[in-house]
Order: structure tokens, then C-alpha cells, then sequence
């Protein structure tokens, strides 16, 4: 027999080339081409989402509607979707194994599955485990339908037979289609059955949720254009050692981006959280230096996360600069400017920042907080305790607005903060009950209203 022509794929674009290469020469990226079998395409239309022939419209004269949405029986996870599942809507969802997408899954199935049909098609477990998984979880289950099956075709006989509202593929990389050679979880059988079940959910209105393995360094594994093909992208956070599991929307053709769902991991499953403030915030016995509470803005949910800050003498040549769940190059860019601006000089210190409680957070709101933690370790003078700091900060060292400010303040009000340092131009124009607002325009001026109102 001729031996099979192979092809290099990349993982991040799809392109392929006949010979291996080090970049890849359609998204140039480097180290992403990968062997497979180079395959015949089906005569059917392979990546086509939409069966039926387009006709011309003008766009004003399309009917827009908002689409009902079918809740998933657990609120925090409505949120992250945008208020629910839509007919006809992809979803994947990935994240680190163990961290609880399966278990989140059948626990929304069983919800569903009260008055809707449902279906779980695993190709990693058998039916018994899921069964022993849902009795676990103590579970009313009876009403899901289970599929222990990883070939394509008879999956798609299955929904187009059976045609749930709801349907789980746990998990996508362990599918493989009849139509192609590859082994499952190649770059052109994910390509394939991603696509193939992406056009059965237009067409038939069921709503697929896909399951998604992750890499080393947390991507999804398998082709970028998995992440194009779906409409709603959503990634599992969090360490799996602690009780608590953070859910960010990444994408969302239905709702809101870097919206956050935060759940507690018990013995029954994934719990919503109802207030997650108070899981970031750290319950001290006192005031202690190097501790800074700030106002995080997650999509539509304000969230008050507490900063801590190590700042000591270093013993080495190269002092260390090391921050968790904050972006490292902006801590060494915040040090230059509270040297060059405010005089405060930490070239001969170790310096050590935290974001409490495994959250991460990009917004560059975070910066004045950052900065008031390290100057309280640096001086070894606590912050108050009810004082909340938000701001970003330029390299001229003007402190900016953030976004929805009023909002922030509110929240920190709500949960009994009663001061607040903030940029001069989130100053609210009426005051907040019980809030006492400082606003600085500088980084100079930041550093001096510690010293002179706190005592810094």
C-alpha cells in the first residue's frame, strides 16, 4: 500500500504546507505546525454554517428580535452566557481538567432537562460514571438522555432523530468523522466536527454547548478557528487546589465580553456565588501594611478585590519584581513612575504583588491601588481599612478616569467603605451617603494625601 501523504497544519490558522517550516507562512506564527494526514475533502459542504441559498437584503428592512433564552437553572452562569441559552447557539467552554466543566454541565442539564428535552453525549466517560457523578451530586437526573459515542455521523443521527433543546459534547477533541483519516483531536478532525456540528445547530435551532480541552499555557486546544466557528467563547480560571472556580466570557455574540461568574466548589457541585467582593477580601484582625482594597470592574459587576503588596530589602544584585494575577511588565513600569514622579525609589527593594483570592485582573484601574500597597509595605504604614482606591496611571504621572466610577463607589458603599481615593474626574456630582471621596489628578498628589489624611 502507498504510504499516506502527510501535510503540516497549523494550530492557530488552519493553513497548510507540505513540508514542515519553523513559522507559518499564512499567520506567521512560530512552532504551530503540526503532521497529520493530508485528507480529501467530503463532497458535502464541509465549513458552510448555513445550508440554504442567500437571497439580498437590505439591512434596514431584517427584522431584529431579541431571541428568547432558556435559563440554565444556575444564575452566575446565566450571567457569563448573557442571560441564558439561545436555540441555535454554540458554546465552548474550556479549562483545566478537574476544575469542573463537566460537573457544571450536568448540573444545568439536570436543570433544563426539568422541561425541556436535554442531552450528554460523552466521549471520555461511560454512562455509569456520569450516573455515579449526578447521584454524587445528589442530582435529579432522570429526564437527561446520555450518549456514550465519539463518531460524528452517529451523533448527528442522534440529535437530528431525537432533536433536544439542549445538547452537551464533552468533549470536542474526542470526536472524529468517518469522512476523514486523522486520528481524533487532530487539527483537521476538530476543524471538521466543530464545524459540521455548528451547522446542525442553526439548522435544527438545538443549542450545542462544546466542552474544550485546554493546552499547558491555557489555551484551548486545537485550531484558533475553533474559537471564529462558535458564538460564545468561555474559559474556566481559578486554581484547582482552591474551593472556589472563576468563569470569564471571552466571547459572546449574545451579551456582554469579560463578564465574570464565580462559583464555590462543594460536595454538591458548583455553587453560585451571590457576593464575590467578600471572597476577595481578605478578613485581617488589624491594620497591616501593604494591604490596599480596590473597585475592579468585571463586565457589568463591580467587585472590590484587595491588593497586597511585599515590598523588602534585596539581597541580590537584581532586585525581583514578581506579581500575581497582574501583568508583571506594568508593575515595572508603575515602580519607574512613582520614583520619577513621586520621588520614591525601589531600585534596592524586592518587590511582591498579589491579587487576593486567584482572581486576575487587566484593567489598568488597578494601578493607584497597586502603588498605595507598595508605598504602605515601603513606609510599613497601613492603609485604612475601609479605604478603597481605584485610578489608572500614565507614564507623565497624571492619574486617569476608569469607566463607570460612580458605579465603583457605589459598591464600595454598599459593602460599608466609608473613604475612597480616586481620580479627580471620576468625582461624582452628587455625594455618595456615607462615602468620603478624595480625588487626586497626580501621582505626587496620591502619595501626599497618604501622608497628610492617612497618615502614610
Amino acid at each position: 500500500m502507498a504510504k499516506p501523504k502527510s501535510v503540516y497544519s497549523c494550530t492557530e490558522c488552519g493553513g497548510q504546507v507540505l513540508k514542515w517550516q519553523g513559522q507559518c507562512p499564512h499567520c506567521q506564527q512560530w512552532n504551530t505546525l503540526v503532521e497529520t494526514v493530508a485528507e480529501t475533502a467530503p463532497t458535502s459542504n464541509r465549513f458552510g454554517l448555513i445550508a440554504e441559498t442567500g437571497k439580498l437584503q437590505r439591512l434596514s428592512e431584517i427584522e431584529a428580535r431579541e431571541e428568547a433564552r432558556v435559563p440554565s437553572g444556575i444564575p452566575e452562569f446565566d450571567r457569563v452566557l448573557g442571560g441564558g441559552l439561545i436555540a441555535g447557539a454554540v458554546v465552548l467552554i474550556g479549562g483545566d481538567p478537574g476544575i469542573g466543566k463537566s460537573t457544571l454541565l450536568l448540573q444545568s442539564l439536570a436543570e433544563i432537562g426539568a422541561g425541556r428535552r436535554v442531552l450528554y453525549v460523552s466521549g471520555e466517560e461511560s454512562p455509569q460514571q456520569i450516573a455515579l457523578r449526578a447521584r454524587r451530586l445528589g442530582l435529579d437526573a432522570r429526564r437527561v438522555h446520555v450518549l456514550a459515542e465519539i463518531n460524528l455521523e452517529k451523533i448527528q443521527s442522534v440529535i437530528t432523530g431525537d432533536r433536544p433543546e439542549v445538547a452537551v459534547i464533552d468533549s470536542i477533541q474526542t470526536l472524529y468523522s468517518g469522512a476523514l483519516q486523522s486520528a481524533p483531536g487532530s487539527v483537521a478532525q476538530v476543524r471538521e466536527c466543530a464545524a459540521q456540528l455548528t451547522r446542525l445547530a442553526k439548522a435544527s435551532g438545538t443549542t450545542v454547548v462544546f466542552v474544550g480541552h485546554v493546552t499547558k499555557e491555557g489555551a484551548l486546544a486545537g485550531p484558533r478557528v475553533l474559537e471564529h466557528m462558535v458564538d460564545t467563547v468561555l474559559y474556566f480560571e481559578g486554581d484547582t487546589h482552591s474551593s472556589f472556580r472563576l468563569i470569564r466570557a471571552f466571547k459572546n455574540r449574545y451579551g456582554a465580553v469579560n463578564e465574570l461568574g464565580v462559583f464555590a466548589m462543594t460536595d454538591k457541585g458548583l455553587k453560585g456565588v451571590s457576593n464575590p467582593s467578600a471572597l476577595f477580601l481578605s478578613q485581617h484582625g488589624g491594620e497591616v501594611a501593604g494591604s490596599c482594597v480596590m473597585v475592579t470592574q468585571e463586565g457589568t459587576r463591580p467587585m472590590l478585590v484587595e491588593i497586597q503588596a511585599l515590598v523588602d530589602e534585596a539581597h541580590a544584585p537584581n532586585p525581583r519584581r514578581l506579581s500575581v494575577g497582574l501583568e508583571q511588565n506594568r508593575l515595572a513600569l508603575l515602580l519607574a513612575v512613582l520614583h520619577r514622579h513621586a520621588g520614591i525609589a525601589c531600585f534596592d527593594q524586592d518587590v511582591f504583588v498579589n491579587a487576593v483570592g486567584g482572581v486576575r485582573i487587566t484593567e489598568p484601574a488597578a494601578d493607584l491601588a497597586v502603588l498605595m500597597a507598595i508605598v504602605s509595605s515601603l513606609r510599613n504604614r497601613p492603609l485604612p481599612t475601609k479605604l478603597v482606591v481605584f485610578g489608572e496611571i500614565g507614564l507623565a504621572g497624571e492619574i486617569r478616569p476608569v469607566q463607570r466610577g460612580q458605579e465603583r463607589l457605589k459598591e464600595a458603599a454598599k459593602l460599608g467603605f466609608t473613604q475612597a481615593l480616586i481620580p479627580k474626574a471620576n468625582l461624582p456630582k452628587q455625594a455618595i451617603a456615607g462615602l468620603e471621596v478624595f480625588a487626586v489628578e497626580r501621582v505626587e498628589q496620591a502619595v501626599a494625601r497618604l501622608r497628610d489624611a492617612f497618615s502614610v
